[in-house]
């Protein structure tokens, strides 16, 4: 069902300076900061070559963003995202599975603008795992 790993989310307290670290350290190339409201983060895109390191800081005091945070003063990794080719058939599949989607178990635009889901942590060992649906 899955396809190729499409970004590690590292969550971040201040994205100007974790994005200055990554360009001005690593070399990297580092996109626009982009506003999402519908997930309560801002996010920078680092190009990888293969794939994608995408920093989040929170947006607005209901980011699910700030909980992490406040559990992980120093940031960390928040999620990783696997690209599906259906979404809606790999949310059906999942959840005859056991699986739990997170939210309403609707998709939303993601950064992308493609669909995106959450899967709960529980029930991945311990990781956030994000799908988002590949362009057709």
């Amino acid at each position: 069902m899955i396809g190729r790993l499409n970004h590690i989310a590292i969550a971040v307290p201040d994205l100007a300076a974790a994005s200055a670290k990554y360009r001005d350290l690593l070399g990297a190339r580092i996109g626009a900061p982009q506003a999402l409201p519908e997930h309560g983060v801002t996010v920078v895109f680092i190009d990888t070559g293969n794939s994608k390191v995408e920093l989040l800081e929170p947006l607005g005091e209901g980011s699910p963003i700030t909980a992490f945070l406040a559990k992980n003063p120093a940031g960390g990794m928040h999620h990783i995202c696997f690209e599906v080719p259906d979404i809606g058939a790999a949310a059906a599949t999942l959840i005859q599975g056991g699986a739990r989607v997170l939210g309403d178990g609707k998709p939303k635009l993601g950064a992308h603008g493609l669909p995106v889901l959450f899967l709960h942590p529980k029930d991945f060992d311990g990781t956030l795992i994000e799908l988002e649906e590949t362009q057709r």
